[in-house]
């Protein structure tokens, strides 16, 4: 089953998916800093820049569940995960790259029941460096098309702070609706509380 704090985890501001057969002559795209970013499927040797962007990302943002001294994942564990991912048909892992550097990465993990196997949990993270220059939307893009050509998944999930207004905007240009939100699900400190909004696409 997959752990319902994941998909707030890595719910940030940008997101991606495909098929392995969609990497062939995949278009690429240039951001507005003029660098070439090379969209691609994730491998085994990514696993400790991954690993380093969950860190980062985890240290300095507001909108996660995950404080930095509750992450404590080591580098095999990193590689076990994303070898759990990529040898299951329903579940993907692709990363964003500039210079063969990976600077944001997308998960869609599916659980494990039968009669929850149809869904595709989506998660994000990319290097605040690299924010804000439309890699995140390639990466949506991405996941849905590997959606939509894999008849395993009918329907893709997320979820998100509701204070993290710049993804929901995202999000919802993408496609993704609103089916519900947890009130005051999430307590930052004594007297603060975020609602933990629920988002979906069927595919």
């Amino acid at each position: 089953m997959v752990n319902q704090n994941f998909e707030k985890d890595f719910a940030l501001g940008d997101r991606t998916f495909v098929i392995e057969s969609h990497f062939e002559g995949m278009d690429r795209l240039v951001v507005k800093y003029d660098t070439e970013v090379n969209i691609r499927k994730g491998q085994l040797k990514d696993a400790k820049q991954i690993l380093e962007i969950q860190q980062n990302v985890i240290a300095e943002h507001d909108y996660l569940i995950t404080v930095l001294d509750e992450f404590n994942k080591t580098i095999e564990q990193q590689i076990d995960w994303m070898h759990s991912i990529l040898e299951n048909d329903r579940e993907t892992i692709i990363v964003a790259e500039i210079s063969e550097k990976t600077v944001g990465w997308i998960v869609c993990q599916s659980p494990g029941r039968k009669r929850l196997s149809h869904i595709g949990s989506l998660g994000m993270m990319i290097d605040k460096n690299y924010r804000d220059s439309g890699i995140g939307k390639k990466l949506i893009n991405e996941v849905i098309n590997w959606a939509v050509n894999n008849p395993m998944i009918e329907k893709l999930s997320l979820g998100v702070l509701s204070t993290n207004h710049r993804a929901i905007a995202l999000y919802t240009r993408m496609g993704f609706v609103e089916e519900g939100r947890k009130m005051r699900e999430i307590k930052m400190d004594e007297n603060e509380y975020v609602d933990d909004i629920l988002m979906y696409k069927l595919v």
